[in-house]
């Protein structure tokens, strides 16, 4: 890590369990400065997004990255606490009070930004606090676990983040009425209303996606859009899965002016 990227220690308001973030505060930055929220993706923890530091420090703004209970995987013995759960929820939202409380960080900048299992939680988190962000920003997000639970490719293969996802959860959405619901409340596509306050909203999704299917970002837009959402922007772009992180930021430059 460079000098300028500090490791810190939130602790949660709901367990007490100290959660560790990474933050950036340009040396150069214009005070207050912008905040970028970036949440790590399925497979990974709060060091995923150094490569993504140089753009932040590059326009003088600020970086937070949470790792919320780790990864989704079933190597993580916090497995059951990760995965949208409201703790890992809660840890976005502690880490963002955390260094808005220290930092010369402006409160009315703060963009959320993820892509896959980090657009899932941009878009979990957004609802779960939809007043916070100036901006919410997923990248190729799985809007619908049950569904992506039972996923099958064109090429007749099934989901191999299945194991991992009833890890997280105990079992298969099918498993019991408690599943079920549990599944529902960790999927951004049973928050619409709560997406209604999100100030600005943007999906993006590669239409070749075969991890996670653009059909999850089309359905959480189309219940949105039925709704009259005021802010939100859809793009279908011709890619796999994944994050085009400059692109984003050059949006952001705009947004944040």
């Amino acid at each position: 890590m460079k000098e300028d990227v500090l490791e810190i220690g939130v602790p949660s308001t709901l367990d007490g369990s100290l959660e560790q973030s990474l933050f950036l505060l340009p040396a150069n930055g214009v005070s207050p400065v912008p905040l970028i929220v970036a949440l790590h993706e399925w497979s990974h923890d709060r060091f995923s997004h150094e490569k993504h530091m140089p753009l932040c420090r590059d326009r003088g703004w600020a970086m937070l990255v949470p790792e919320f209970r780790g990864s989704n995987l079933t190597s993580n013995p916090r497995a059951r606490q990760a995965c949208g759960s409201r703790l890992a929820r809660q840890d976005i939202i502690d880490a963002v009070a955390h260094v808005l409380a220290r930092f010369p960080v402006d409160p009315t900048r703060v963009v959320l930004f993820g892509a896959s299992g980090g657009g899932h939680m941009a878009l979990l988190t957004a609802a779960f606090a939809p007043e916070r962000w100036y901006h919410v920003d997923a990248w190729c997000p799985i809007t619908d676990l049950a569904a992506w639970h039972g996923l099958v490719r064109p090429d007749g293969t099934r989901n191999g983040y299945a194991q991992h996802l009833e890890h997280c959860m105990g079992g298969a959405p099918g498993d019991s009425d408690a599943l079920r619901r549990d599944y529902a409340e960790r999927s951004p596509l049973h928050h619409v209303p709560e997406f209604m306050r999100v100030r600005s909203l943007m999906l993006h999704h590669g239409k070749q996606d075969v991890v996670v299917p653009y059909s999850q970002s089309v359905a959480l837009y189309d219940a949105l859009e039925a709704r009259r959402h005021p802010n939100l922007y859809l793009e279908l772009f011709a890619g796999g899965h994944g994050v085009y992180a400059r692109e984003a930021f050059n949006r952001f430059d705009a947004l944040l002016r």
